[in-house]
């Protein structure tokens, strides 16, 4: 994290993260419902394979939406109380350490999100004619 990252620079930062999560879950709920369709149409071994492994994937992916979303918040909710103290964000050495650790988390989420939006890609394009 930059310094001289403000305050508030950095509570629009998890408005945006969180907004961009909420997205996810639509793309999920739209990939979901790829899978319920293809589930209906093909029922090879390979297909069915794939279909319970991006079904697991997706119920993964959410649950670390949740759990971000929600720790996200409560960031949110102090970067707040500190802007409206006009208070640096040095002064809470505690919240700098877990906002590090949060950065790095949603960094390794959106990795592996977007890797398996890829992979799906092909399998659902493979299959789904």
């Amino acid at each position: 994290m930059p310094v001289n990252l403000s305050v508030m620079s950095l509570h629009l930062r998890y408005r945006l993260w969180i907004a961009e999560m909420n997205s996810d879950i639509n793309v999920l709920r739209i990939f979901d419902d790829y899978l319920t369709e293809l589930e209906a149409k093909k029922n090879e071994p390979e297909v069915s394979e794939g279909i319970n492994h991006y079904k697991h994937q997706f119920v993964m992916l959410r649950t670390e939406i949740d759990e971000l979303r929600h720790e996200m918040h409560l960031i949110k909710m102090k970067l707040a109380a500190l802007a409206k103290e006009n208070l640096p964000l040095d002064s809470k050495p505690a919240l700098v350490e877990t906002q590090a650790v949060l950065q790095k988390r949603y960094a390794a989420f959106n990795k592996t999100f977007n890797k398996t939006k890829k992979e799906f890609g092909l399998f659902e394009g493979k299959w789904l004619n």
